[in-house]
C-alpha cells in the first residue's frame, strides 16, 4: 500500500517538476525543456500503465485511498490525498497517453518559436492540473485543480497574446467558464456543510443512507453540473471553445481531447453516486447533452476553418457524452470519453499537421493534399472512420452502445436525436476530409509549398490511429475483459449484449453520412452551391452559430451598460453628493460663525450665555428626572 502511495502521488508530481524546472533553469535550453518535460511524462505514463495493470488483476471493486489532514474548518476537515480505482486508471491512461504525444508533436509544430521553452513548460502545468483533478479523493481539492486547469487554458489559448483574437479568446475561455465554476463551489459548498466532509466516499455513505432531502439533492446535482457545463463548454456556456482554436494546435489537440474538457465529464463521471440518486438532475444532463449533441453538429456542417469544425465536433461528442450519462449510462460514456481522446487528438494534430504545411485553416484554399502528405491523410481518414462510427474501428463501439443504452432507458426522443447526431457527423467529418485531402487543389501556391510533416509530428499521428483502431476491442459486448466488467458504477456490472439492430441502423446511418459527403464534395452529383442556395437562411444561422454570440455580447455588452450607468449616476449624485454636502455645511457654518467674531465683548456674553442656554435644554430633554429634581432644591 506504501507503494501505491509513493507511485500515485509521483504521477502528478513528475509534470509538475518538468514544469519547476523548465520555468527556473531551462528557458533558453529549448532542446533541453522539451526533453525534460517529455521524459517527465512519459514517466507518468508508464507509472499509470503499471497501475492499470494492478487495477485489472484487483478486478472492479478493488480501490485504494490515501489522505492526509490539510486545514480545519470548525467541525470540517480538509483533507489532501489521492484515491486509485478504475475510473482513475482509465483517466490516467488517456491523459498522461494524449498529454505524452502531444508533447513528442510539439517539438516539430512550435520549432522555432521564439517561446519554445515556456510553452512545454504550460503544457506540463496543464497536465498536472488534470491529473490532480483525475486523482483527487475529494471535492475540494478537485476544485483547486479545477481552477488550475482553468488558468493553464488561459495561459495556452493566449500563448501568442501578441495576437489581439488569442488575447481576446484566452478572456473569454476564462471569463465564460467562471459562471459555471461559481455554481460548482456553491454547490461543494452546500454539500460539505450537510454532510460535513468533503470525501466523495463519505458523502456516497450519507448520500445512501437518506441524510439528503430528494429537493436538495435535485439542487446540490445542479449547482455542481453547472462547473461540468462551463468546463465541458455545454450549452449555453459552449461559447469559449470555438474561439479557443486561436492558441497553438497541440494547445487544442490537448483541451479537447484530453484536459479541460474532459474534465466536465470526468467529474459527473466522479461524482455518479450523487447525480443518480436525483432522476430530474439525470434527465437535465441528458437532455442537455442531447439538446448540444445535435446543436454543435448542425453548426459544424457549414464551417470552413478546419479547426472550428473539429471544436464544433467536439461540442458535439461532449454532449454525446453527457447524454449517456444521464440516460445512466456511467460506462459508455466514460468509455465514448476515451476513445474520443485518441481519434480527436489524432484529429486535431492532423489538422495542425496540414496548418503547418499549407499556413491556412481554410478548407477552402486546400484539396489534393493527399498526394503531399499521404501520412497525414490516411490517419486523419483513419480518425474520421472512427469518429464517424464505422465497424470496426474505436468508434463504432463506444458510440454503439450509447445508442443501445438510450434505446433501453426507453428515451426514444433522445434516441432519434442521437441518431440524427450521428448522421451529421460523419457528413461534416467527411465534408472536411475530402475538401481537405481529396480532389483538386483549390490554391496552387498553398499545394505547391505543402509537404508531409516531420517524424516528430507523424509519428504521434500514426500512434493515435492504431489507438483510434485498437481501443474499441476493448468494448466489445459479452467479453469477460471488457470495459463493461471493468469501470461501472455499482455493485454489479451492467449486462452488455451486442445489439444488432442497433449496430446495423448505426452504421446505415453513418454510411449514409457519407455517402451524401462523397456526393456533393467528390463526385458533384450535388452541388454545394446549390444546397447553400435554397437553406438559405439555415444555412446562414448555421454558419453564424445561431449569433449566439452576437446575442450575449448584445445583452451583456447593453446590460453591463445599463448597470455601469445606473451605478455612475448612483456614485455622482448619492456618493459623492454625500460628500459634497458635508463640505458644503462645513464651510456654510464656518463663514456664519466667522461673522461672531467681532471683537465686542457684549457679543461675547450673548454666545456664551446662548450656549449655556442651548446646553441646559439638551440636558433637560435627555435628562427630565434631573431636570424635576433640581426644581424641587
Amino acid at each position: 500500500m506504501e507503494q501505491l502511495n509513493v507511485l500515485g502521488l509521483a504521477i502528478p508530481a513528475l509534470p509538475l517538476l518538468a514544469f519547476l524546472v523548465i520555468t527556473a533553469f531551462t528557458q533558453k535550453q529549448k532542446m533541453l525543456s522539451a526533453v525534460l518535460s517529455i521524459t517527465c511524462m512519459f514517466a507518468a505514463f508508464s507509472i499509470s500503465v503499471y497501475l492499470l495493470i494492478l487495477q485489472l488483476n484487483l478486478g472492479h471493486g478493488a480501490s485504494h485511498e490515501f489522505s492526509f489532514p490539510w486545514l480545519y474548518l470548525g467541525d470540517v476537515k480538509m483533507s489532501l490525498g489521492i484515491l486509485i480505482n478504475p475510473l482513475t486508471t482509465v483517466m490516467l491512461i488517456v491523459v498522461t497517453t494524449v498529454s505524452m504525444l502531444v508533447q513528442v508533436y510539439s517539438i516539430g509544430y512550435m520549432k522555432g518559436d521564439y517561446a519554445f521553452s515556456r510553452f512545454f513548460s504550460y503544457i506540463s502545468l496543464f497536465s498536472f492540473s488534470m491529473l490532480g483533478i483525475v486523482l483527487a479523493n475529494n471535492l475540494i481539492q478537485m476544485y483547486i485543480f479545477w481552477e488550475l486547469v482553468g488558468l493553464c487554458s488561459y495561459l495556452l489559448i493566449g500563448f501568442w497574446w501578441f495576437k489581439p483574437e488569442a488575447a481576446e479568446a484566452s478572456k473569454k475561455a476564462f471569463v465564460v467558464t467562471r459562471f459555471g465554476d461559481f455554481g460548482f463551489l456553491i454547490g461543494i459548498l452546500i454539500l460539505s456543510y450537510i454532510t460535513g466532509t468533503f470525501n466523495f466516499a463519505e458523502i456516497q455513505v450519507q448520500i445512501t443512507a437518506g441524510v439528503l432531502s430528494p429537493g436538495m439533492l435535485t439542487l446540490i446535482a445542479l449547482l455542481l453540473f453547472s462547473g461540468a457545463v462551463g468546463k465541458s463548454a455545454q450549452f449555453p456556456l459552449h461559447v469559449w471553445l470555438p474561439d479557443a482554436m486561436e492558441g497553438p494546435t497541440p494547445v487544442s489537440a490537448l483541451i479537447h481531447a484530453a484536459t479541460m474538457v474532459a474534465a466536465g465529464v470526468f467529474m459527473v463521471a466522479r461524482l455518479f453516486g450523487i447525480f443518480s440518486a436525483s432522476p430530474h438532475a439525470m434527465l437535465v444532463i441528458a437532455y442537455l447533452g442531447g439538446f448540444t449533441a445535435i446543436f454543435a453538429a448542425t453548426i459544424a456542417l457549414t464551417q470552413n476553418d478546419i479547426k472550428r469544425v473539429l471544436a464544433f465536433s467536439t461540442l458535439s461528442q461532449l454532449g454525446y457524452m453527457m447524454l449517456a450519462l444521464g440516460i445512466g449510462g456511467y460506462t459508455s460514456g466514460m468509455f465514448h470519453l476515451t476513445t474520443h481522446a485518441f481519434f480527436k487528438a489524432l484529429l486535431f494534430l492532423g489538422a495542425g499537421s496540414v496548418i503547418h504545411a499549407v499556413h491556412t485553416n481554410d478548407i477552402q484554399l486546400m484539396g489534393g493534399l493527399h498526394k503531399k502528405m499521404p501520412i497525414t491523410s490516411i490517419t486523419f481518414l483513419i480518425a474520421s472512420l472512427s469518429i464517424a462510427g464505422i465497424f470496426p474501428l474505436s468508434g463504432f463501439w463506444s458510440k454503439d452502445e450509447i445508442l443501445v443504452n438510450i434505446m433501453e432507458s426507453g428515451h426514444m426522443g433522445l434516441y432519434y436525436v442521437a441518431a440524427a447526431t450521428a448522421f451529421l457527423t460523419a457528413f461534416y467529418m467527411f465534408r472536411l476530409y475530402l475538401m481537405t485531402f481529396t480532389g483538386k487543389p483549390r490554391d496552387a501556391h498553398a499545394y505547391d509549398h505543402a509537404h508531409e510533416s516531420p517524424l516528430t509530428m507523424t509519428i504521434p499521428l500514426m500512434i493515435l490511429a492504431v489507438l483510434s483502431i485498437v481501443t474499441g476491442l476493448a468494448g466489445i459486448p459479452g467479453k469477460e475483459q471488457s470495459v463493461y466488467n471493468f469501470l461501472f458504477f455499482g455493485a454489479h456490472p451492467h449486462e452488455t449484449h451486442f445489439n444488432m439492430g442497433v449496430a446495423l441502423s448505426s452504421s446505415a446511418i453513418a454510411v449514409s453520412g457519407i455517402l451524401l459527403a462523397l456526393l456533393m464534395y467528390s463526385f458533384g452529383v450535388i452541388k454545394p452551391e446549390a444546397v447553400k442556395k435554397v437553406s438559405g437562411p439555415l444555412y446562414k444561422l448555421s454558419y453564424n452559430k445561431y449569433y449566439i454570440d452576437e446575442i450575449y455580447m448584445f445583452f451583456i455588452k447593453n446590460g453591463f451598460f445599463v448597470i455601469a450607468s445606473a451605478v455612475k449616476w448612483f456614485d455622482r449624485h448619492v456618493v459623492d453628493g454625500a460628500v459634497n454636502l458635508v463640505a458644503f455645511l462645513c464651510r456654510w457654518s464656518g463663514s456664519k460663525l466667522r461673522l461672531t467674531i467681532n471683537g465686542g465683548v457684549q457679543s461675547y456674553a450673548l454666545i456664551i450665555f446662548g450656549g449655556l442656554v442651548l446646553i441646559a435644554a439638551v440636558f433637560a430633554v435627555w435628562n427630565p428626572d434631573a431636570l424635576k429634581l433640581l426644581g424641587g432644591r
